[in-house]
């Protein structure tokens, strides 16, 4: 019997990491308001009027005018695009809802113990992107 061949590998395995995310935006302003005063991230570059760019520890969160690097239309109105998940230390889920609340942010879910080892933070960006703040326990 001969040797069987491995399988052929897709290039798409050389992938290691998301470098960023891009949320494609129906109001820079209120959006950039959020991301940089609500939850404190510092601008790291602004490419144009229509890309802001953010560090979160390895990765980059870019906000972006649809149009800038595709022809799509915006999300409708009361739909979400995306979930993102921020990773914090346990006690800063209940930290995080209070500031929240204190910015007059409404919280989808508060801090919440799940079944499967999280605790979780549930908001909305002022996209209606969903938001949400975890951490193991």
């Amino acid at each position: 019997m001969g040797k069987e061949k491995p399988p052929i590998a897709s290039a798409f395995q050389a992938i290691k990491s998301i470098d960023y995310t891009v949320i494609l935006v129906r109001d820079m302003k209120a959006m950039r308001a959020f991301y940089e005063g609500v939850l404190g991230l510092t601008l790291l570059r602004k490419l144009s009027s229509n890309w802001f760019e953010y560090q979160i520890g390895n990765n980059i969160l870019a906000l972006s005018n649809p149009g800038f690097t595709a022809s799509d239309d915006p999300v409708p109105n009361g739909s979400a695009s995306l979930q993102l998940a921020f990773k914090v230390l346990p006690q800063e889920v209940d930290d995080c809802a209070n500031e929240l609340v204190n910015q007059d942010v409404k919280l989808v879910s508060p801090p919440t113990d799940q079944d499967f080892g999280h605790r979780t933070l549930f908001f909305r960006d002022p996209d209606g992107n969903l938001l949400e703040i975890f951490a193991e326990i």
